[in-house]
């Protein structure tokens, strides 16, 4: 599959880059998709949900009623569940959602999602650019130049530019990463995927 190379003009340069079918061209595999996307947000839970059960609730331990003779149900403690204030039964305790998944299942699943990405022509190549200081509104012009200013954006690059992530780090929906940092939940999230020119030789080169 071979893509044009833009420029930040949003031009085409008259180069070509071809996408290689081991990488991008590959039967995708939307079982290790879903199972590295649940293991991504599962990782990110926090898990420090907490609520009380009767043994922690401050109330006394007194007898609220006798026991005979009220007309009603026998009460033996004001921590009841079944009163206002009370413990509650079988409630949410901390934990830790993380779980293991094999690297070969991980590395497959973003696989997968580069090539629904790629057949779904959601793919920019753009050659290689900076900003001499971070300004936002070029990088607004730039997604204005490339047309895809209203869709949630992926940029990868190959090595860290600091001046392109600041000047991306207050739009909504558009997310600079470098390409040893991708995930699955960034590319599946994303709805175009803007690789600078050098991104894509790494990758070729080295595989996920």
């Amino acid at each position: 599959m071979e893509v044009a190379v833009l420029n930040k003009a949003g031009q085409e340069t008259g180069r070509k880059i071809v996408l290689e079918d081991s990488i991008f061209g590959i039967d995708a595999n939307d079982h290790a998709i879903y199972l590295d996307v649940k293991q991504y947000l599962a990782n990110k839970r926090q898990g420090t949900h907490k609520s009380k059960e009767r043994w922690e609730v401050a109330y006394s331990t007194k007898k609220i009623k006798k026991q005979k003779g009220t007309g009603g149900a026998r009460a033996g403690s004001i921590k009841s569940p079944l009163f206002i204030g009370g413990g509650r039964v079988f409630g949410p305790q901390p934990r830790d959602y993380s779980f293991k998944l094999n690297k070969k299942v991980k590395q497959l699943a973003r696989l997968s999602a580069l090539a629904h990405k790629a057949s779904n022509n959601n793919i920019v190549v753009v050659e290689d650019f900076t900003f001499e200081t971070p300004k936002t509104k070029e990088f607004v012009q730039v997604d204005k130049n490339l047309k895809i200013n209203a869709k949630k954006t992926l940029y990868i690059l190959s090595e860290q530019n600091k001046s392109l992530y600041l000047s991306s780090r207050n739009l909504e929906g558009k997310k600079v990463v470098i390409l040893s940092d991708i995930n699955t939940y960034d590319i599946m999230n994303a709805s175009v995927l803007v690789f600078m020119e050098s991104t894509i030789n790494a990758l070729q080169k080295n595989d996920l």
